[in-house]
């Protein structure tokens, strides 16, 4: 079969933090929406190497050639040529309450997590998701191991396949978060889904450089307490390719109440 590249528009709504990959040093999963409205998972994105005018935001819009990905049976699931990025659009504004930014992402909002297992469960898909839980119970915070595997670092160290290589090696972040919420469905016994945004392991490296040991009550501020007292909180979910049934959170939506 003929490889048939695509050229895609496509509104950037998740970016994860970023993994060794043996293929493409380190990669970040990333999503978003077609200019059609429809679930787009772009695979690999080793962002951290791409040219810095190729380095999108998440509320951007991007063009690049896609084609639907082989290895990765998930419908969502296409791969990107990332020589090909461009950054046609500024950054959708957040501000009256991020109204533009819902304007994009709520027509695709599922009314629960438990509807798309079965959804998912019946059909194969969706394997991308966008849910308002009913109730965050808990932000959990595990202790991980704060060193890559051999293996991981062997993916790492490869020679260089790009030209703009980072200066500073990925860091390992030496926790995993997690949400115990309860979603929007009457037979909901609870989900605990470990959260793999960007955005959270960028502020622990942040936070845990300007206030040390105490760097949790900031972060447990900001994931924790704004997330349910303080803004109208929403969760990108999505399968994981290896393991189909587990969904995780891979993006944060938090527009202030």
């Amino acid at each position: 079969m003929v490889e048939q590249w695509v050229e895609k528009k496509v509104l950037i709504t998740v970016r994860t933090y970023p993994v060794p990959s043996k293929k493409q040093i380190e990669v970040s999963c990333t999503a978003g929406i077609t200019d059609d409205g429809k679930w787009i998972r772009l695979y690999p994105v080793p962002y951290r190497f791409l040219n810095p005018d190729k380095r999108f935001s998440k509320y951007q819009y991007i063009e690049a050639s896609v084609m639907k990905s082989v290895s990765d049976p998930r419908p969502e699931s296409f791969k990107v040529n990332p020589d090909t990025i461009k950054i046609i659009h500024p950054i959708i504004t957040t501000s009256h309450k991020w109204e533009m930014r819902k304007e994009k992402v709520f027509p695709l909002k599922a009314r629960s997590l438990c509807e798309l297992e079965t959804q998912r469960n019946l059909n194969g898909y969706p394997t991308l998701g966008f849910i308002k839980p009913k109730s965050i119970i808990s932000l959990d915070i595990k202790p991980d191991s704060n060193e890559w595997t051999e293996s991981q670092l062997m993916s790492l160290h490869q020679y260089p396949l790009f030209n703009n290589v980072p200066k500073i090696e990925l860091e390992k972040i030496p926790f995993e978060f997690s949400y115990t919420f309860r979603c929007d469905d009457p037979n909901c016994n609870t989900h605990q889904l470990s959260c793999t945004d960007w955005e959270m392991g960028a502020s622990y490296r942040s936070w845990k450089g300007k206030y040390g040991k105490d760097w949790e009550a900031k972060f447990r501020e900001r994931y924790d307490t704004d997330m349910r007292l303080r803004n109208d909180t929403h969760f990108f979910v999505g399968t994981i390719h290896g393991h189909p049934n587990r969904w995780i959170i891979i993006g944060l939506f938090y527009p202030p109440l």
